[in-house]
């Protein structure tokens, strides 16, 4: 109990991936994370799913297929760009400031992303972050969320050989708002843990320089894209800063009652192969080479099962 079982499983690894798994914000969830690492001295690295105008950028950015490498003079016309405004915020900190972006794929073409990047920096770890717990449904809850690009993260590092791959997801709670019915999260958990694959939650302390940190990201890509805040990331922030309750943030929200809780800000941690051994559809996405392939089986697979019927949290 002494050295958090998340810490320890990446001691050994140098060169850490932590990589946004849904796309979009997600990355963000790995900054308090990939800070603690650094401070420690791994070198770690920064990567997204994307859900920019990749198409956009010049030629000069791409370092391979499906790999651009955005820095904070990246150059694009596209307003949603999480990836620039994460790497502008690192480098007015003079911290590491590429972020790697990859555009939504299928599993074989997000598989050669990673591999290459894998390969280039040496990386002997690969976290998957997930802003919320979608990525830890197996697949006959009775709803996934939006499990489409975390899923598809998850079936891509699966099969590739790296010494460390965990996922870990901080938001618990969030998903709430897509339907996840977080009893079964709790479920999936436990029966993670059965089988070894549990490393456990790990609360962010709020007056650390991690969280400090993370919260000043956060207000900082609140304010780059106003018409998008990340609704995740603004309850997550509020909770390492010890909100509670209905915290509202921005108009994206307005109607909604949001309960803004402790929890959402631990990071709760498993193994990602045995995570991608229990999920019931993964072969399903394998030989995808597209996103709407990914969706197209993930639906068909859901109409041909019979989903857990959901059960409210007792307490």
């Amino acid at each position: 109990m002494i050295v958090p079982p998340l810490f320890a499983a990446l001691a050994p690894a140098r060169n850490i991936l932590i990589a946004g798994a849904g796309g979009g914000f997600d990355v963000y969830a790995g900054l308090p994370l990939a800070l603690a690492l650094s401070g420690n001295g791994a070198h770690v690295h920064l990567a997204s799913l994307s859900f920019s105008e990749l198409v956009l950028l010049d030629r000069a950015d791409w370092i391979a297929e499906n790999v651009a490498a955005v820095t904070p003079d990246t150059t694009s016309t596209d307003w949603y760009f999480p990836e620039r405004t994460l790497a502008r915020w690192l480098a007015s900190k003079n911290l590491p400031s590429t972020v790697y972006a990859f555009p939504p794929l299928g599993v074989e073409r997000l598989r050669d992303a990673y591999r290459h990047l894998i390969e280039t920096l040496h990386i002997d770890a690969v976290v998957l972050v997930d802003g919320g717990t979608d990525i830890l449904l197996r697949g006959d809850e009775s709803n996934l969320g939006t499990p489409v690009e975390d899923i598809t993260s998850l079936a891509a590092v699966a099969g590739l050989d790296v010494p460390v791959k965990l996922v870990t997801s901080l938001g618990f709670g969030i998903d709430a708002h897509d339907g996840v019915n977080h009893v079964e999260v709790l479920e999936n958990l436990a029966a993670l843990d059965r089988d070894g694959g549990y490393l456990g939650a790990l609360s962010i302390p709020g007056n650390s320089r991690e969280a400090e940190l993370y919260r000043e990201a956060v207000a900082h890509a609140q304010a780059a894209t106003p018409d998008r805040p990340s609704i995740v990331h603004g309850q997550i922030a509020a909770a390492t800063a010890g909100a509670f309750g209905d915290i509202n943030f921005t108009r994206r929200t307005h109607g909604s009652t949001l309960f803004v809780n402790p929890l959402m800000a631990m990071y709760f941690t498993v193994d990602l192969d045995k995570l991608a051994a229990r999920c019931l559809y993964i072969d399903r996405i394998e030989n995808t080479w597209g996103r709407p392939q990914v969706t197209r089986r993930i639906t068909a697979f859901r109409e041909g099962i019979s989903p857990r019927i959901p059960r409210q949290y007792p307490h």
